[in-house]
């Protein structure tokens, strides 16, 4: 019961957005590609070759994972390909990838927010990880170019790598996990359709795998098997506002409000804490808050380290079975999926107060309208 409810107010509780994309998708992905290919900066989507150079220099590897089309993050992209002085200084000290296709990364190392446009990952040489950025400020406004906390992630990122390997034990927690498939196109969804190469004597942006492909794959894959979705499936990578967290998006992982009553609250955190590590993983982002909420159990206690005028100390975050139901999903592109399977392909929002009163319905009835009814594939059951 506890997972048809949690199932159906993914569903319902309010309209699921694809993506926006340009309008000439096919030129965008080759405009990236003519512009980037022979950049003296930017391995352009070869993350293998920007693995080999960071062992070759010692430097830590960065890589960008961009989808081209998509209108989201289009801001932060463009500021971070000007190589502003200061940005410009950070990234010296990096070997830099973009990668504007998901077909072939290698899923045990790429684990990490699949709905983000723009999403970075910071790997030591062999494939430890040392963190991850990624912004659904970004994401939700396609004008937003503020770069200040992405320069505290770059920055975040190279002090972990000073470290390095002294401190790797305490990065144990920020692996991916083990997972089924090597790369996307093993997903039997994705493998039907898409190659590991891209198609660029064909229609390029047709032959692309989008990340957020991945999360609506697997959660097909579990639905064909005929097993139980998991939840971290049905409510991936919870915001930190799941536990009553609100974090500045200019810095690291600073607490800006705490909603009262809730989790975050109760554990004794205020706003003006500096997180600086959970359950021992230092941290470079509020990427690495998500990451680490997204692979806990139902129900844990997680220990946060932090600095509170200028005085360092621990607090446990205690988090009850169903905390991550809490997590607004609405908005993910890897969710739409679920409409299908729930309901047939409905669209369905909960009938107006006015609504209700003219039908006479108590204001706590159940009572939801139909907005849309699917026309294609399991979308059209309905």
């Amino acid at each position: 019961m506890k997972f048809t409810v949690s199932l159906f107010s993914v569903v319902v509780a309010s309209v699921l957005l694809h993506a926006e994309s340009v309008k000439d998708r096919e030129g965008a992905v080759r405009g990236d590609r003519a512009r980037m290919e022979k950049s003296d900066r930017w391995i352009y989507n070869d993350y293998q070759r920007g693995f080999a150079e960071a062992k070759r220099t010692g430097k830590p590897l960065l890589v960008v994972l961009r989808c081209v089309p998509c209108l989201a993050c289009m801001g932060i992209d463009a500021q971070v390909l000007l190589e502003e002085k200061e940005l410009a200084a950070l990234l010296d000290q990096f070997v830099c990838v973009r990668l504007i296709n998901a077909n072939a990364i290698d899923l045990s190392l790429f684990q990490f927010d699949y709905d983000l446009s723009f999403t970075t990952m910071f790997f030591n040489g062999d494939g430890t990880v040392y963190g991850r950025y990624g912004s659904w400020k970004h994401q939700k406004n396609s004008q937003e170019s503020a770069t200040a906390g992405f320069l505290k992630a770059l920055s975040a990122a190279l002090s972990i790598h000073g470290g390095y390997p002294g401190n790797k034990a305490l990065l144990a927690g920020k692996q991916g996990e083990p997972t089924p498939f090597k790369t996307p196109v093993e997903i039997p969804s994705l493998a039907v359709k898409y190659r590991p190469e891209l198609d660029w004597e064909g229609k390029v942006a047709g032959s692309c795998v989008h990340c957020h492909m991945i999360g609506s794959a697997y959660q097909t894959w579990f639905r064909e098997k005929r097993q139980p979705m998991p939840e971290a499936w049905l409510h991936p990578w919870p915001e930190p506002e799941t536990i009553g967290l609100t974090l500045a998006t200019e810095e690291v992982a600073r607490v800006d409000s705490v909603m009262p009553s809730s989790p975050a609250a109760l554990s004794g955190l205020e706003p003006g804490d500096d997180i600086l590590s959970i359950d021992g993983g230092p941290l470079v982002s509020i990427a690495d808050v998500s990451w680490a909420l997204h692979r806990v159990p139902s129900s844990t206690t997680l220990a946060l380290n932090l600095k509170r005028n200028g005085e360092t100390r621990t607090l446990k975050v205690h988090l009850a079975d169903g905390w991550r139901r809490k997590s607004d999903v609405t908005r993910r592109a890897s969710i739409w999926p679920m409409r299908g399977m729930a309901l047939g392909g409905l669209r369905i929002e909960p009938l107006a107060e006015e609504q209700r009163r003219a039908l006479g319905l108590e204001s706590d009835a159940l009572a939801l309208a139909v907005i849309n009814v699917g026309q294609f594939g399991m979308h059209a059951a309905a």
